[in-house]
């Protein structure tokens, strides 16, 4: 069993979960790690080589844990968009 889940409900995908924390903390971590890596690529250019890639390793996690939850969420509210749009033509073609 993985320890990040891969498939969601929309009702699951829209509550907060242990998936939600970690990409939080992936995210804040790849943003620390990406801004010192390119700062040390100018200093020292195999640490900053080595930091920037930890930077995008974490960038990676993030979306792999995160993306999931973000495509559920997305696909029911584009079926809830669509439904609404044909409601609204029906209505307004009887409004004339």
């Amino acid at each position: 069993m993985p320890y990040f889940r891969k498939k969601w409900t929309p009702h699951e995908a829209d509550e907060w979960t242990k998936e939600d924390y970690w990409a939080m903390f992936f995210s804040a971590w790849s943003y620390v790690l990406l801004m010192l890596g390119l700062a040390f690529c100018f200093l020292y250019p195999w640490l900053g080589i080595g930091i920037t890639g930890l930077g995008c390793v974490c960038v990676w996690l993030m979306f792999t844990i995160i993306d999931p939850k973000l495509r559920t969420i997305s696909e029911d509210y584009e079926s809830k968009q669509k439904e609404y749009l044909l409601e609204l033509d029906r209505n307004m073609k009887w409004g004339h």
